[in-house]
């Protein structure tokens, strides 16, 4: 359990560069403090943030490869450190520009390969539930209990997280297939129709109950495995 400690550091240190990041990239587009309808992005630097996420998640991977001594464990230590960077990344914008007013703000969470939104609750659930994860089945794996998920838990696993992207995504996959977007998505950036509906789009309500959902999912089918692997 040792080697928490120096995935937390690295997390909570990831954490706050990428809310400068963030701080310098707010002071640029939104002087005035961050809010939809978005704010135009350049071409360039959209590509560039594109960038920056997959590097993001490279580094985050990596810790966990590094770190872990199983497959399982690597991936238990990369969730570790996503759930921790995450947490305080808000934590950090909370200190440096007072924001989010609440936790139920609305938020860009990710681009690839589509705009992920969401009030800022939801991602931290996931990063609160990806901490718990990890600890426990690190803790047990260091006990020499065997954990093991049958394949219809590791559907319904992968489901639970395929329904809380979509709850992320569902505003912008609208969008898209409403103005037709797919036909030519490799230059989507070059359509001024494109620009127009993003500046003119303001979110109105999260599927809190799909998400949930999601969030059931994968937690039951956890536990019940975490369960068995400390009963036997």
């Amino acid at each position: 359990m040792k080697r928490f400690i120096p995935a937390s550091i690295f997390g909570i240190a990831f954490g706050f560069l990428e809310a400068i990041v963030v701080v310098y990239l707010r002071e640029i587009y939104y002087p005035n403090g961050f809010s939809f309808p978005l704010t135009l992005l350049d071409p360039q630097m959209l590509k560039v943030e594109i960038v920056r996420e997959f590097c993001t998640i490279i580094m985050l991977a990596s810790v966990g490869w590094m770190l872990g001594k199983t497959s399982g464990e690597k991936f238990s230590f990369f969730i570790f450190v996503f759930g921790v960077w995450d947490i305080f990344y808000y934590l950090a914008l909370k200190i440096f520009l007072d924001w989010p007013e609440t936790i139920l703000e609305w938020d860009v969470l990710f681009l690839i390969p589509i705009t992920w939104i969401g009030p800022v609750l939801a991602p931290v659930i996931c990063s609160i539930g990806m901490i718990l994860i990890a600890l426990i089945y690190v803790y047990l794996h260091e006990k020499n209990q065997q954990i093991k998920f049958t394949p219809i838990q590791i559907v319904l696993i992968s489901l639970g997280v395929l329904i809380i992207i979509y709850t992320f995504i569902y505003d912008y996959l609208n969008l898209f297939n409403e103005h037709n977007f797919w036909s030519d998505f490799s230059k989507i950036t070059e359509k001024k129709e494109f620009w127009d509906v993003i500046q003119s789009y303001v979110p109105q309500k999260f599927n809190w109950i799909l998400f949930s959902v999601g969030c059931v999912l994968i937690g039951i089918n956890y536990l019940y495995s975490f369960l068995k692997a400390y009963r036997t």
